[in-house]
């Protein structure tokens, strides 16, 4: 059965997942999206996803999601997004009520679970996901797994290191892959065992081989009563695995790649303008990067020594590049140095260079907001190759050519 490539893009920023798809086929519809920043009065991201995919404002909505009715976004056969590592667990609110904490993002996606229903899902997380709360491992991630559960679907998730798989970013992230287990996939993939799917009959091993695993732990979720996993679930999850009907079934995830590996030469530019050149502050930037074992005072007038070893100064540029963090733009430790590709001398990476590291096109976040803004999106942004090639497989789902060993 042929499905319609129809998108919901929550928390789109300047629109990743779009990006990805798209380029994956041109017939990926996005239906609706939402971006609002609550911090911020300009709008930066919203603006530029607009700038790019037409300022369709009944569609494009710029607006809390908490105070959207889940039941007027339109239909959709997929529901994408990336959203924050929080606390996801859930407090008693009377009469047997749950309430999750206000502001976590989760319980958005959990709502257009609950109203819509779409056919397939795609999310994409911090990889500590895996193991938060630090009190109680694996909890918040079982809190999303019942969710689904309860909700009629299976779930497939990978973590995933861009530069495993020949691009230009060291960026290790888990995506998830939802599907309602009354879709013609759905009913095809129930009849695999899970080590056939997490092998080599799933979404992620046929789109990012690994090596073929034997050793697998299995569990339960205790129940679909989000409460009871909120204040007894914990559990080792690993970087791949599977559950369906609330069995989970998890393993290391060991990649397995053998094309081109880009390396941050590979999107730098030349001719860049003097201004990203580090000149004086060489000195101090060598500090910021350099080992270190030295006494400091508290606020408390408590005294202790510091210590961190040294990182790679100025980045290597036969390598892929460092995860890209938000705080790119800042006289940080983090932030990439390189040599330049014409003179040697060391500079700071472009805003163009960080929206190709992000797999975005040249200028990409160019359309009017600071440079420091540019760089604050591309911390925040995926790898959009990386979804490209997970649409690629998705294209296959969507047209009935399913997974065969």
């Amino acid at each position: 059965m042929l499905l319609d490539k129809t998108i919901c893009e929550l928390f789109a920023g300047v629109g990743g997942f779009r990006v990805g798809l798209e380029r994956a086929d041109a017939a990926w519809q996005t239906v609706w999206a939402n971006q609002w920043e609550p911090s911020r009065k300009r709008q930066d991201a919203f603006e530029c996803y607009c700038s790019h995919f037409g300022g369709h404002k009944d569609i494009y909505v710029n607006e809390d999601i908490g105070t959207i009715d889940k039941f007027e976004i339109p239909n959709h056969n997929l529901l994408v997004g990336g959203f924050p590592c929080q606390d996801y667990s859930v407090a008693a609110t009377g009469a047997k009520g749950i309430e999750g904490k206000k502001g976590v993002l989760w319980w958005q996606i959990y709502d257009v679970l609950e109203k819509k229903k779409p056919a397939f899902v795609l999310l994409e997380n911090v990889d500590r996901l895996l193991k938060s709360p630090t009190s109680q491992r694996g909890r918040d991630f079982g809190i999303i797994l019942a969710s689904f559960w309860k909700f009629g679907y299976s779930v497939e998730w990978r973590v995933v290191n861009a530069a495993d798989y020949g691009f230009v970013q060291r960026r290790r992230r888990i995506f998830i892959f939802a599907y309602r287990n009354d879709t013609e996939f759905g009913e095809r993939q129930a009849s695999k065992n899970p080590m056939a799917i997490m092998n080599h009959e799933g979404f992620f091993t046929n789109t990012f081989p690994m090596q073929e695993q034997e050793n697998v732990t299995e569990g339960q979720l205790t129940s679909q009563d989000l409460l009871d996993i909120t204040e007894c679930f914990a559990f080792g999850f690993e970087t791949a695995g599977y559950m369906t009907n609330g069995h989970i079934a998890t393993t290391k995830a060991v990649p397995v790649y053998h094309g081109k590996r880009m390396v941050l030469r590979d999107i730098m530019d030349h001719d860049v303008d003097e201004k990203y050149f580090l000149g004086e502050n060489l000195a101090q930037w060598e500090y910021l990067k350099g080992a270190k074992h030295e006494e400091r005072m508290a606020k408390n007038g408590h005294k202790y020594f510091y210590s961190e070893g040294p990182i790679a100064f100025p980045d290597p540029t036969d390598k892929p590049a460092r995860t890209m963090l938000t705080s790119e733009s800042s006289v940080n430790r983090s932030t990439h140095v390189v040599a330049d590709l014409d003179n040697g001398k060391y500079r700071l990476l472009t805003p163009d260079e960080a929206d190709r590291i992000q797999g975005f096109p040249k200028g990409w976040t160019n359309t009017g907001m600071s440079e420091r803004f540019r760089y604050f999106c591309m911390g925040n942004a995926l790898v959009t190759d990386v979804v490209c090639e997970m649409g690629k497989t998705l294209n296959k789902i969507f047209e009935g050519k399913y997974f065969h060993k």
